[in-house]
């Protein structure tokens, strides 16, 4: 948890370092929490280390937080209860911006390659500046859309449209948002709060706990090593929870690399999730929690530094990321084509959309039981 903490205050410290940019034409823009400025002329590129910074940032929020809920019963249960959601907070907010953007450029880059059309809104990337065509190159080089794609090619420009400009709208939101957060008193006692703990930890003293009597005793950094904290009976419960959750899942189902229940629910007038994706998310996190647990013991020299490398694990937790993408993006096509007073073409090409998403998420499944089946692979 040390590490972590001061890993979030270095890229805090990049962060605030990178500062706002003033654009050439004398008017001043603040970087995004991605490392992307907004658009606009005369606006600077963003730096790489500007989107290093922004990810170290999220990614310590979130690794403190998982941390602190595998390991509550060791620390002090009103300090923990009271970090957890501002750290989930403050990593859900600093990602909302990057997973709208990458939510755009996955459904731009769909729907270039099943139409096969150069009318649809080119993608733009992620946390990276254009780069510069030279000249007497064409911009994008497609291949001719075949007559099959004829209805979808119509529809495509469109429904491109009208995507980015839902999501662009979500994006400048959510930047908003998390600047507001940055400058706010609330994110201020986080960081501060994380600044004591580079350097203690609050240990549950036994006999003094810390909800409703007196606080725990803070354990200096120097004398952490001494406390006698068993880690591994904590981390083998974060393990049987991922594996009663997999256990749950209809991996008959994912074996297939087609599974047409999936489809189903299609572009219903219900605008809630897939009903079928719930419990897959949970395993993202329940697995996302583990490898934490597995870090937290390889870091306390308990004998777990092979299982920390678990090469399954890493590739499980691929499939799974890619599954949250494609769902989402799914969604995402599901909610413009429920944009009232659509022409039908649009309407068609957003359906295939979804349909290309939601295949996606079938293939990330099918990845994802074909890993976890494996045998446990170790780094050397």
């Amino acid at each position: 948890m040390r590490a972590q903490a001061t890993e979030f205050l270095r890229a805090l410290r990049r962060h605030r370092e990178s500062g706002p940019r003033t654009a050439g034409t004398g008017a001043g823009t603040a970087t995004d929490l991605n490392g992307t400025s907004g658009r606009g002329p005369g606006r600077a590129a963003p730096s790489a280390d500007d989107l290093d910074a922004a990810r170290a940032l999220r990614r310590a929020a979130r690794r403190i937080s998982g941390t602190l809920h595998t390991f509550q019963p060791l620390l002090d249960a009103g300090w923990a209860e009271e970090m957890r959601p501002e750290l989930a907070w403050l990593s859900g907010t600093l990602a909302l911006e990057h997973a709208y953007a990458s939510r755009l450029e996955r459904l731009l880059q769909a729907l270039h390659r099943l139409s096969g059309s150069a009318a649809v809104p080119a993608p733009r990337p992620v946390g990276r500046a254009p780069a510069a065509v030279p000249a007497g190159v064409p911009a994008a080089v497609t291949r001719p859309a075949s007559p099959d794609r004829g209805n979808l090619t119509v529809g495509a420009a469109k429904a491109g449209a009208l995507l980015d400009r839902q999501l662009t709208l979500a994006r400048t939101r959510a930047h908003s948002t998390a600047l507001q957060a940055l400058g706010s008193s609330r994110f201020h006692a986080v960081a501060d709060k994380v600044a004591l703990l580079a350097s203690e930890v609050p240990l549950r003293v036994p006999g003094r706990p810390g909800r409703g009597g007196a606080p725990a005793v803070p354990v200096p950094a120097a004398d952490s090593g001494a406390a006698s904290c068993d880690l591994r009976p904590l981390a083998a419960a974060a393990r049987d929870r991922l594996t009663d959750a997999v256990a749950a899942l209809p991996l008959v189902a994912a074996g297939s690399p087609y599974n047409a229940q999936a489809l189903v629910h299609g572009l219903s007038p219900d605008p809630a999730p897939h009903p079928q994706d719930a419990p897959w998310h949970q395993v993202r996190l329940l697995l996302r929690l583990h490898r934490y647990a597995l870090e937290a013991l390889a870091g306390a020299d308990t004998g777990s530094a092979e299982d920390a490398a678990d090469v399954r694990l890493l590739a499980a937790g691929e499939a799974l990321d890619r599954h949250r993408d494609a769902a989402e993006a799914a969604s995402a096509a599901a909610q413009a084509a429920r944009t009232p007073r659509i022409a039908p073409a649009t309407a068609y090409a957003l359906g295939v959309l979804h349909a290309d998403q939601r295949h996606e998420v079938e293939a990330a499944r099918y990845a994802f039981q074909h890993s976890w089946r494996k045998e446990p692979i170790r780094l050397p």
